[in-house]
């Protein structure tokens, strides 16, 4: 059996989260393949142990099924820890809207900024 993908870190020695949105998505994408590999090793040994009628390693196996579960770990820490780090999808929709505000805000005097601000307010608790 082919034991070159199932070297996982044990849960302690787990290095740094990314810093950055990039850096996340990187090792996401990495740690989707490793996961990918896994599965296809276990799958193959599978169709081995049935064409061959033999057993299937159970040692090894544990040993694949344990790295498969420390990698889907891994990946669902990263994704949670990206959805924390700044530039994320609800950030950007924030700074457009701020972009759009300071854009328009020129065009109206004071009055009339008013009243769109208090449109916006009534239409934020559903009254519009």
């Amino acid at each position: 059996m082919d034991t070159t993908i199932l070297n996982h870190q044990e849960r302690g020695n787990n290095p740094p989260m990314p810093e950055t949105r990039i850096q996340c998505r990187e090792m996401i994408i990495t740690l989707q393949s490793e996961i990918d590999a896994i599965r296809d090793q276990i799958a193959a040994s599978d169709l081995k142990r049935q064409a061959r009628g033999e057993q299937l390693d159970p040692e090894w196996f544990h040993r694949a099924r344990t790295a498969l579960r420390f990698k889907k770990e891994k990946l669902a820490r990263i994704k949670a820890h990206m959805q924390q780090l700044p530039g994320g999808k609800s950030e950007r929709n924030a700074r457009l809207k701020d972009a759009i505000i300071a854009t328009v805000r020129a065009d109206y005097d004071e009055q009339a900024w008013r009243e769109v601000l208090d449109e916006a307010h009534l239409r934020l608790e559903g009254g519009a």
